[in-house]
């Protein structure tokens, strides 16, 4: 039987490298759950699509807007239960250098199509009866100290303002995501505000970039999608329809393989604390050999020997990972505030934390693999030979 008593001391002969060793754990587990939490990040708004919207965009680009016109035909379409037209915006909001979506949409609908944007205070109502409301992410008011009623003036770069003066928004309400697919840091605000300015300046529609639907229950996503793209497949406008999942999967496909990235840095950081680790044990063992001579002078077995060396591996990668573990948990909601912005689906989810705590696991036989195989054949007179 091993005694942890034992252990405990080996590990406090020297207090720098082991404290060094476990910082270097702590370290390594915090990068391996960022690394895989953004990977889940990017997947969480394939994984909580609903599978009942649909979205319509031109089948040249995502950056070529669609008529508005298109909007009542594709509403008259079999299966269709509610449309809604999405334009992003792309306005600037001061010197601030995380820049977050705004997207102009059919207010009047966004509680049917989206019911996982959940209104927390004011609401839909109240952003009706206001030609410039919006609503706001909670996150999004948090980081910039906004509540009920504030203006947040927007520098247009895709629709300049009237005389290049900035756009005004007034927040009349304010969300709270039920899942993690939905971003926490978005402005939506009434299309039909951006559809009026920009005609009152140039005469012409902006038009929209996209059409989230809602199908009806029992409707046949495939025939539904495959009818819209035949109703334009002469013109004026060619469009190609998805779900929300192969929608979201697009962004994903175009920041490239980030998943594979991702997988080789943290491989890599894992290689080099497996090496820094079994680079301990060995110099632990070799300080040992001669109180393992001793021991089994004194008639502890060679297992029990083996097992006083795999249980300090164990032990000190133990520490090392649990706690990087607890620190990604901890630290979560500042990463997420952090992150929102870019990878609004940021979780440590239970999946993570097991994969670390699997790792450490890993780590700590790996590390003390080679030392617990020597502690195990070495011979009395060897160790005793051997100079601590």
């Amino acid at each position: 039987m091993v005694s942890l008593k034992l252990v405990r001391r080996y590990l406090l002969r020297h207090k720098v490298r082991s404290l060094l060793t476990v910082g270097s754990l702590v370290v390594a587990l915090f990068l391996l759950c960022l690394l895989q939490s953004l990977v889940v990040a990017l997947d969480a708004g394939v994984r909580n699509a609903k599978r009942n919207r649909l979205v319509v965009q031109s089948a040249v680009s995502l950056f070529v807007d669609l008529p508005v016109a298109y909007q009542q035909k594709i509403a008259a379409v079999e299966g269709v239960q509610h449309i809604c037209k999405w334009q992003w915006f792309g306005g600037r909001y001061g010197d601030d250098p995380m820049a977050f979506a705004q997207f102009g949409v059919d207010m009047e609908v966004m509680d049917r199509l989206y019911p996982e944007v959940v209104i927390v205070e004011g609401s839909y109502v109240d952003v009706m009866a206001d030609r410039r409301g919006c609503v706001i992410g909670k996150s999004l008011a948090q980081r910039h100290g906004l509540k009920l009623g504030d203006t947040i003036p927007l520098i247009g770069t895709i629709f300049p303002g009237p005389n290049g003066a900035a756009w005004e928004f007034i927040v009349r309400a304010i969300y709270e995501p039920a899942n993690t697919a939905v971003d926490p840091g978005t402005m939506f605000f009434r299309w039909d505000y951006l559809d009026e300015s920009v005609k009152a300046m140039t005469g012409e529609s902006p038009g929209t970039g996209t059409y989230f639907l809602r199908t009806a229950p029992g409707a046949d996503q495939v025939a539904v999608a495959a009818a819209i793209e035949k109703l334009f497949e002469n013109g004026p406008q060619r469009v190609t329809s998805s779900t929300e999942a192969e929608f979201n999967a697009q962004f994903v496909s175009m920041m490239g393989n980030v998943p594979f990235f991702v997988s080789a840095i943290g491989t890599g950081v894992l290689i080099a604390i497996v090496l820094a680790c079994i680079n301990t044990m060995l110099l632990a063992f070799r300080e040992q050999q001669h109180d393992a001579g001793i021991a089994k002078a004194l008639g502890f077995t060679d297992g029990s020997v083996a097992g006083l060396m795999l249980a300090q591996s164990l032990l000190l990668c133990g520490l090392g990972g649990f706690s990087g573990l607890l620190l990604s948990k901890l630290l979560e909601p500042a990463m997420r505030a952090l992150l929102g912005s870019q990878f609004p689906g940021y979780e440590v989810t239970n999946q993570t934390l097991l994969l670390g705590a699997l790792v450490t696991l890993a780590i700590g036989l790996a590390a003390g693999l080679v030392p617990t195989l020597r502690a195990r054949s070495l011979r009395v007179v060897d160790a005793l030979r051997s100079v601590e």
